[in-house]
């Protein structure tokens, strides 16, 4: 598999530089005093092949790369989002991750009982609390780097797109998404290219996944962008049965549909586990503000299968470089009106 080696080394970079020392020195306080407690709460199962996998691989890559006790906990239901914070917050726990911006309310809530627990909220937005601070990857700059691959391999210049539920920052990534993918295949001389979208407002139905891909692959679509955590295992079913391509995202989905998947845009939360750790044990992770990271600080990593030509991949090497040269304001595509 080819991945891009500067974006590599990108991500390296940040680990090695946050609190300015390398794992092994990082101070986690003194000598004999007790390791500060810290979970992070999933709220899918991490076989899902997509969102919860990536937080679990990424809670693992920062036990490896900091030496510390990050504990983990799957598959947690929203009804049992508070009780499980709760439980955590009142045990001492000094830091709670909760990987999803569905925790963003309950988050809000809780963390006001407990001004000792900083709370995180992968991808989250809401920090209303001095021991609230989410960090926010901005998904929208790996849907940019998506939209460059499915507008490149696209031949109806039809693309399907099923997100699990409709908030700002899936439709953010998603205006970014289709507003590329539309004019790269404008570009190309494709006529009259056009965007199917679609939410299941489910994160778990295989089956629902399947049928919405298929009604759309029977409308036109060629190309897949699924981000919707075990839904999307449905839609690449579907995919794979009426040959269609797919967009991977948020985990290496390649090996799911060999010749299938296009390529993957991967989420390095290794990185950003590692990163919002070392922040927390040095405490600089502030509260009353979200702490964004992405292409610059090599969270979002495209990664190619076995035989993906060059053309694409220098596509995708170009629509970086003219990001990090600041080419392109990607705020400037979401959709005001929500």
């Amino acid at each position: 598999m080819r991945i891009q080696r500067f974006l590599m080394l990108a991500a390296v970079l940040v680990i090695l530089s946050a609190g300015g020392c390398s794992p092994k020195e990082k101070n986690i306080g003194k000598a004999g005093d007790t390791p500060p407690q810290m979970v992070a709460i999933l709220p899918g199962m991490i076989e899902d092949q997509s969102w919860n996998k990536i937080n679990y691989e990424g809670i693992l890559k920062c036990r490896e790369t900091l030496g510390v006790n990050l504990e983990c906990v799957e598959d947690v239901a929203e009804s049992d989002f508070e009780s499980v914070l709760r439980k955590y917050a009142s045990e001492g726990y000094g830091l709670i991750m909760a990987a999803g911006a569905q925790f963003d309310n309950v988050v809000s809530v809780v963390a006001q009982e407990f001004p000792k627990t900083t709370f995180c909220v992968v991808n989250g937005s809401f920090c209303d609390g001095r021991n609230v601070a989410p960090v926010f990857p901005k998904e929208y700059e790996a849907s940019y780097l998506a939209s460059i691959i499915a507008g490149n391999v696209t031949e109806s210049g039809t693309f399907g797109i099923i997100a699990g539920y409709p908030n700002t920052p899936m439709e953010n990534l998603l205006d970014v998404y289709e507003k590329n993918a539309l004019e790269i295949a404008g570009r190309r001389g494709i006529n009259n290219p056009q965007a199917l979208r679609s939410y299941a407002n489910s994160w778990s139905n295989v089956e629902l996944g399947r049928k919405m891909a298929e009604q759309m692959i029977d409308s036109g679509a060629d190309t897949l962008f699924i981000y919707a955590n075990e839904v999307g295992l449905g839609c690449i079913q579907a995919a794979k049965e009426k040959n269609v391509k797919v967009i991977g995202f948020s985990d290496n989905q390649n090996d799911l549909g060999p010749g299938i998947v296009s390529a993957s845009i991967c989420f390095d939360f290794g990185s950003l586990y590692s990163w919002t750790v070392s922040q927390y044990l040095d405490g600089e992770l502030k509260g009353n503000r979200v702490h964004e990271v992405g292409i610059q600080e090599g969270i979002f990593v495209p990664v190619y299968p076995d035989g993906t030509s060059e053309t694409l991949i220098e596509e995708v090497d170009r629509g970086t470089m003219d990001f990090l040269e600041g080419k392109v304001k990607l705020t400037d595509w979401f959709t005001e009106d929500k």
